[in-house]
């Protein structure tokens, strides 16, 4: 239940953060304690919950999440600190888009094999189409510590909703929990498929552009227009059976 000092708003998002971070750790994706997902504070106050640092993500709860500013500063009490360097990243998206309620960041296996291809991400497979509608570069400039990488992070995201991160990673922004982690499993995926799929030698058959500008309409048409709402229930209760307790 939330706080005295919390509203019922920001309860829930903590829980489906928490949840998004223990799905992360459930599918394989955490690297430790490193990478982070973020999410903005419903409420005039430009707030943002993300992980507390030293905590693996499977360990991670609606309470133990901090609350932060968008210097990294926490604004609520918390026994944890965070990762400056991770949130530079995301403090600097959040700054720039509206839109961009949960920012998710992640150093997969194939998230990173992919970023050092010099091509990308390849039109390989139906699962590519969905983060190549609306998919950006970012080049690598060493660990996010530095300020002044921000502008040049926000120029090269634009209004995507997808991005490389050459030689690091994959991100996601979303409008919520549900919608950034469900475009982040579509990501990830179809880099598995890229490298399966050259690993085996033979010619690859990419897919025109066309199909690629078409598939935003075809996605609402399957998801009967809910989107990453439609899988995330069932998501969570995956959760409740494997992983339970993300909700304390």
């Amino acid at each position: 239940m939330p706080q005295q000092d919390m509203t019922r708003e920001e309860w829930q998002l903590r829980v489906n953060l928490a949840a998004t971070y223990r799905l992360v750790a459930l599918y394989g994706w955490d690297d430790l304690i490193f990478t982070h997902i973020s999410a903005r504070v419903p409420g005039p106050e430009v707030h943002f919950l993300v992980n507390a640092y030293g905590m693996m993500f499977d360990e991670i709860t609606a309470s133990s999440l901090v609350k932060v500013d968008l210097a990294g500063n926490k604004v609520s009490d918390s026994p944890y600190d965070i990762n400056p360097a991770g949130f530079t990243i995301h403090s600097a998206i959040h700054e720039a888009r509206d839109d961009a309620h949960v920012v998710m960041h992640l150093h997969t296996n194939a998230g990173v094999a992919v970023s050092v291809q010099e091509n990308g991400l390849l039109p390989l497979s139906q699962t590519s189409l969905f983060p190549l509608c609306t998919l950006s570069y970012h080049d690598y400039e060493g660990v996010a510590l530095y300020p002044e990488e921000k502008a040049r992070l926000v120029k090269d995201l634009g209004r995507t909703s997808n991005m490389i991160l050459r030689n690091h990673g994959l991100l996601t922004v979303g409008k919520d929990c549900a919608d950034a982690f469900l475009k982040m499993y579509i990501f990830n995926r179809a880099c598995e498929i890229q490298l399966m799929a050259q690993s085996g030698g033979s010619t690859l058959r990419t897919l025109p552009q066309s199909m690629i500008d078409n598939i935003r309409e075809q996605f609402r048409m399957v998801t009967n227009n809910s989107g990453a709402a439609l899988a995330w229930p069932g998501l969570l209760r995956k959760l409740d059976r494997q992983c339970p307790g993300y909700d304390r």
